[in-house]
């Protein structure tokens, strides 16, 4: 008889080192995609705080700008310290590059407070800076967000305030612990983002930075998408084919 081969259906049986490293990716995409997803909560939470925050305006009088949350627009009383300023380098607006200008602002009680005037372009050579000199002197009432100093991606981006007698000075991602070093005096751990509309200031564009929250929820989905393609490839690859090639013919005596 002629040989001829049958082929049976396919049977589960997954390989023990396959699950393991399925199982192993599927967790740590759904770990992935929690982590952005909570993210996208913390980002949801932070734009609805920026949103009410600009609702109405809190007189701090004396009282620190840590008595009140991140983004809440204050007013805050005292007299710019013109002579020291400082520009924050590797500042991007439109494309531009500049500095954000920050301008001490001192205070009958407490801290002084950096109060962020806003972006001014590049002069186009590092021996010129921009003219930040403030029109006029005295008491003034500011308003503007409660916020806080850009933080550098990567460490060495960061330039603290150099030393000497020269202002402005030119820094990039400080700390406040060095602003206040370089000023000679205690800073407000957090700093004020000055009014777009209110005098004595620059180009004014207060955002959220970093991505919005929607994003951060996308990714999530993504990555629990990756879980579930890890858990069909599994399935697909545990499907073995049964059967195989039976032999016959004549017996032999």
């Amino acid at each position: 008889m002629t040989p001829k081969s049958t082929s049976g259906r396919r049977a589960f049986a997954p390989s023990p080192a396959l699950t393991v490293a399925m199982t192993v990716l599927a967790v740590v995409f759904v770990l992935l995609g929690r982590w952005q997803w909570r993210l996208g909560d913390a980002r949801a939470a932070q734009y609805a705080r920026f949103t009410h925050g600009a609702a109405r305006v809190v007189a701090l009088d004396g009282a620190p700008l840590t008595s009140v949350p991140d983004y809440q627009r204050v007013s805050v009383s005292g007299t710019y310290d013109g002579r020291h300023q400082f520009l924050l380098d590797n500042s991007i607006h439109a494309g531009m590059d500049g500095y954000q200008v920050l301008t001490p602002l001192l205070r009958a009680h407490g801290a002084a407070v950096l109060v962020d005037r806003g972006w001014v372009p590049f002069t186009g050579r590092r021996s010129r800076l921009p003219d930040v000199a403030l029109a006029g002197g005295g008491p003034v009432t500011v308003t503007g967000r409660v916020g806080r100093l850009p933080v550098a991606g990567l460490a060495f981006g960061r330039a603290p305030p150099p030393p000497g007698p020269r202002w402005p000075k030119v820094t990039s991602f400080p700390r406040m612990r060095e602003l206040s070093a370089a000023l000679g005096r205690p800073l407000a751990p957090r700093i004020l983002l000055l009014d777009p509309t209110a005098p004595e200031g620059y180009v004014r564009d207060w955002k959220l930075p970093g991505m919005p929250a929607l994003e951060n929820w996308g990714y999530a989905i993504q990555w629990w998408a990756f879980a579930v393609t890890a858990g069909v490839i599994w399935l697909v690859l545990s499907l073995r084919r049964r059967g195989g090639a039976k032999k016959g013919g004549d017996a032999i005596p």
